[in-house]
């Protein structure tokens, strides 16, 4: 029998100084079961971190959501569609091959990618010379620690703040915060 996905819930509050973006969002994350609580937050913070974009790049008019992730490899982590159903933002965590990532950069006006774990480092120098073309594409790296400190904030429920100041997310639940500086590396 297969294991059914983890529901988590979370308001986000998000507080983007950086872009003149202020907005909450009611946010349902489904946990497969082969996903740690790591790579869940890091989900939820490369959604902070770009949630912007959707004024930017919608004017407002769109929906930023969570995509299928490791259910579903043709599908990204985190999407922003307009309403025409255009992707305008394709976002992937991890360490994903070239292939798709090219693939997705064919398929959304933007591509980020969050890498984070120790081995990111090692990931990119292997594929960035794969990545040199695609002039759509963003890749960051999340220092480990962060990353780390990420999975303490996960809960069934949560309610989380998140400020973007300066290229540095903030981003805690009132009794704890994480401080997250993405390192650009493309």
């Amino acid at each position: 029998m297969a294991l059914k996905s983890t529901i988590f819930k979370a308001n986000l509050a998000v507080a983007d100084i950086d872009h003149g973006y202020y907005a909450d969002h009611a946010l349902t994350l489904a946990r497969h079961p082969s996903e740690t609580d790591e790579r869940m937050m890091i989900r939820l913070a490369a959604l902070a971190l770009q949630a912007h974009q959707l004024q930017a790049m919608c004017g407002g008019d769109g929906q930023l959501a969570f995509g299928a992730g490791l259910s579903d490899p043709d599908e990204p982590d985190v999407w922003l569609r307009d309403f025409t159903g255009r992707t305008r933002l394709w976002i992937e965590v991890g360490q994903p091959e070239d292939k798709p990532v090219t693939k997705a950069c064919g398929k959304a006006d933007q591509v980020v990618v969050y890498a984070f774990a120790s081995s990111a480092e090692v990931w990119w120098r292997g594929i960035e010379t794969k990545l040199t073309r695609p002039q759509n594409l963003q890749v960051w790296r999340i220092p480990t620690a962060a990353s780390q400190q990420l999975a303490g904030l996960a809960q069934r429920s949560m309610q989380l703040q998140a400020t973007v100041q300066e290229g540095v997310l903030m981003l805690g639940d009132g009794e704890r915060s994480v401080d997250i500086e993405p390192q650009r590396l493309k």
